[in-house]
């Protein structure tokens, strides 16, 4: 299988010169977590922007400033397994596709494991993939606290549990994205300069005026916005079954449980193209 075969030839991107609000509106309404960025007046490619580039980034406008130069990228020749060790070794989720140095297509994550993991027959259970450094909060956290909680993590997801400490709900960076704004906040400095020992001279009063951009959220709490009607996985749970579920459902991840329902793992389809990858070593 070949990357022709699987890349979306749809493609949604955004172009510079262009701003962050550019991307922004093409992300939520596209419904799409980042964009590959081409030069205006062509089809050449130059960068790549995420959420997460602009989420870091508040106080830049300007997507040039904003994206990822120098992206990986793969040909429509490729093959899929080759496209899927790329994300698994640079730990990306998604890779341009170029010919001729333009852009022709993207491969994500989700369209490995949707086009081609669902379709195959990987009988090895998700534990061997699955994470265990699981981001949890409980579901009347506030939002601007839950968020902070998922970047410790350093992940674009976070589990909610109840008031039991059972998983109620999942919420994924975009959820705190659509519900977040950027506001800009100005903090003033005084400092004061005198001659010693001269009573008649004047002060001089310098002021230093800092503005600084950063999200702020709803005040809505997670369980507000997080998704209950969770999709799970055990850890027995084959690789193309776990497939076929996160393309039924289309969800780029999956809380895995035990036996007795408690919360043992998570896997994200960034995890499980690491599947691929195997079968070609």
């Amino acid at each position: 299988m070949l990357a022709k075969d699987i890349m979306s030839k749809e493609i949604y991107y955004v172009k510079v010169p262009g701003n962050r609000a550019q991307a922004l509106e093409i992300m939520r309404k596209k419904n799409v977590s980042g964009l590959p960025v081409v030069k205006e007046g062509s089809d050449k490619l130059v960068g790549v922007i995420t959420r997460s580039d602009i989420i870091e980034n508040p106080d830049e406008e300007q997507i040039a400033l904003i994206m990822t130069r120098n992206p990986i990228v793969a040909s429509p020749e490729d093959p899929v397994t080759l496209v899927a060790s790329k994300m698994v070794k640079n730990n990306i989720r998604r890779i341009p596709i170029v010919e001729n140095d333009k852009l022709v297509g993207i491969i994500t994550a989700y369209d490995i494991v949707s086009r081609a993991l669902a379709q195959m027959d990987i009988d090895s259970p998700v534990e061997d993939y699955m994470i265990l450094n699981i981001p949890t909060t409980w579901d009347r956290t506030p939002l601007n606290i839950a968020f902070e909680i998922m970047r410790y993590f350093k992940l674009k997801v976070l589990l909610t549990i109840n008031n039991e400490a059972r998983l109620s709900g999942i919420l994924t960076e975009t959820d705190f994205l659509n519900e977040s704004e950027v506001v800009s906040e100005r903090t003033v400095h005084n400092t004061s300069v005198g001659t010693e020992g001269d009573r008649w001279t004047w002060d001089s009063r310098n002021v230093l005026y800092v503005i600084k951009n950063q999200l702020k959220f709803s005040d809505k709490e997670v369980r507000d916005v997080a998704t209950t009607e969770l999709v799970t996985v055990t850890k027995t749970t084959s690789v193309s079954e776990c497939a076929k579920k996160m393309k039924k459902s289309k969800i780029e991840q999956i809380p895995v449980i035990d036996f007795e329902g408690e919360l043992v793992g998570l896997l994200r389809a960034q995890d499980l193209i690491k599947a691929l990858v195997d079968l070609d070593e």
